[in-house]
């Protein structure tokens, strides 16, 4: 099959790759019909992430088609159309009784905190991901849904990672009627954050990146009001001469590791990699909310140390609450949202582009060319389907 290939820091490829099997009787073979590129991608090909093997193929939002189970699923059979939420969770473990899919207990040997993660180096349990023609999908009576009828592919590959997230990001900010709430990083999740921050009664909601174009996109698409971080000196003092002196009732972190704003933090966190990524929007979250306030992390970070005012945080009095999204638990509410017109998710793909130009792809959207807010790869055995389903009509 061909499928993405890293072959090191800011080097991918399109590749031939032996077809994935079914290895354990709950296994599934899914067809892959869209992958996203997600921004945390970019931190595995921009090398910030340990234990990314060269080899490994990255993506983990994708949709496809089931061409084949194991004798253990039920619950799925050749020809449905799933989307594949990106937590890879057993649902028996007693985190996932409790929806911390993220946290399943069972499918990552590598580490204590964070479940299986498809596509997402060895630290997340090195699994392979979607970026290819087709990919394992171990536990698949538990993970993928049957995509309903009336819901479009590109608005269902968008519920396998950002849109979730995006929407946990405001949930997670516990957000009160009438309440400001400030979004930092007008990426694919800073934008479903901003607009779900709406559907949870903000009263105001402002987000802050440094690139013209995605402020723009997210003041349209989110109706919120926008920061350029670089025109401004402090932005703690910023936040708080616009909310009357008190501060945002909730920030939310949807950036990570590889913020800039801070020289210091660039240097430390991003280039000589001395903590897990750079923490300037961390710091802008504990300093920038109210006392008494909420700050909600989705960004991505590493493993190991990172310099946080952690006492700031303790003296203000802050809720701070984080985690990877627990997809399958938001799907039926999400779903709800757009079939009802609350949401349009397939807005924000501006790039389609086939799977044989994944290196291409990764670079236009980690060098913000071309406008490019989100970006879907399209395998050759889905335009082949399509080209099909298109020639057969009268």
């Amino acid at each position: 099959m061909l499928a993405m290939n890293y072959r090191g820091p800011y080097r991918v490829r399109a590749d031939h790759k032996p077809d994935p099997v079914i290895e354990h009787p709950g296994d599934a073979i899914v067809r892959v019909t869209r992958a996203c590129i997600c921004g945390s991608d970019l931190h595995l090909y921009h090398g910030m992430v340990p234990d990314t093997r060269v080899g490994h193929t990255f993506g983990h939002e994708f949709i496809g088609v089931v061409e084949d189970i194991g004798s253990d699923v039920h619950k799925l059979k050749v020809g449905d159309r799933v989307l594949v939420p990106f937590n890879v969770f057993c649902g028996s473990c007693f985190f996932c009784q409790h929806e911390l899919y993220g946290n399943c207990h069972n499918t990552n040997a590598q580490a204590s905190a964070v479940g299986g993660i498809y596509g997402y180096s060895h630290t997340a349990g090195g699994y392979d991901g979607g970026q290819a023609e087709f990919v394992r999908v171990p536990m698949a009576d538990v993970g993928p849904m049957v995509i309903p009828d009336d819901i479009h592919d590109d608005d269902a590959v968008l519920l396998t990672d950002a849109l979730p997230t995006g929407y946990q990001a405001a949930e997670m900010g516990d957000i009160q009627e009438g309440d400001t709430v400030v979004v930092f990083g007008a990426g694919p999740v800073g934008i479903f954050a901003a607009k779900s921050a709406w559907l949870m009664g903000a009263g105001r909601v402002i987000v802050v990146d440094e690139v013209e174009y995605r402020l723009e996109f997210v003041k349209r698409y989110a109706q919120c009001e926008v920061i350029n971080f670089r025109e401004i000196n402090d932005m703690a003092a910023h936040i708080k001469k616009i909310t009357d002196g008190m501060g945002a009732d909730v920030c939310i972190d949807a950036v990570g590791a590889e913020a800039g704003g801070d020289v210091a933090q660039t240097i430390t966190g991003r280039y000589m990699k001395m903590q897990a990524g750079s923490a300037t929007v961390l710091h802008w979250c504990i300093n920038s909310v109210r006392k008494g306030g909420n700050v909600s992390i989705v960004g991505v970070y590493g493993p190991t140390f990172n310099a946080v005012p952690i006492g700031n945080a303790l003296n203000k009095g802050l809720t701070l609450r984080m985690n990877q999204a627990s997809v399958r638990r938001h799907l039926p509410r999400l779903i709800e949202h757009i079939r009802a017109g609350h949401i349009n998710p397939k807005e924000i793909i501006t790039h389609r582009i086939p799977l044989e130009e994944v290196s291409d792809a990764y670079h236009i959207f980690s060098s913000k060319l071309d406008e490019c807010i989100k970006t879907v790869l399209i395998p050759p055995s889905a335009r082949e389907v399509r080209a099909v389903s298109a020639s057969a009509k009268p």
